[in-house]
């Protein structure tokens, strides 16, 4: 083999290895049926990635008192959407107060930023929470920013 075409060899083999990295990232996870049924029968079913592992133990632990609902579940429920939330988890960052509001992570807020406080009061959009207005597969985890469709 000609060694110079060996550099470009190595290039072609960090750059595919990387993209395959990334689409990994960006698949969506094997969704619990539990988790999209019950989540999702009041808002998205938003994807445990958003949040740290500590917020969805803290968030399920209080599904009595969820914003201001009760969404109490069984225990088998209760159990089964925990551990599938806790395993697919957030992973690259840590909060040290464990938000139960997505929209209060650093995450969130460094997303946002360029939006006017009044863009959230919009008719079709009503609150940052409503992810869909916005992110049209949202429900399927696709947050991607060339997606954005933001209401007027």
């Amino acid at each position: 083999m000609n060694f110079l075409c060996l550099p470009l060899l190595l290039s072609a083999a960090f750059f595919s290895l990387s993209a395959q990295a990334d689409e990994r990232r960006m698949l969506p996870m094997p969704p619990s049926e539990e988790w999209k049924l019950e989540c999702g029968a009041c808002h998205i079913a938003y994807p445990p990635r958003l949040l740290p592992a500590e917020s969805w133990r803290k968030l399920m632990g209080g599904l009595d008192k969820h914003f201001g609902a009760d969404a109490s579940l069984t225990p088998r429920e209760t159990r089964e959407i925990t551990d599938f939330l806790v395993k697919n988890a957030a992973s690259r960052w840590r909060a040290p107060t464990a938000p139960l509001r997505i929209t209060e992570t650093a995450h969130f807020r460094h997303e946002h930023d360029e939006l006017a406080a009044s863009v959230w009061k919009r008719a079709a959009i009503k609150s940052p929470a409503n992810c869909a207005a916005c992110h049209p597969a949202a429900d399927k985890g696709d947050f991607n920013e060339h997606r954005v469709r933001i209401p007027r």
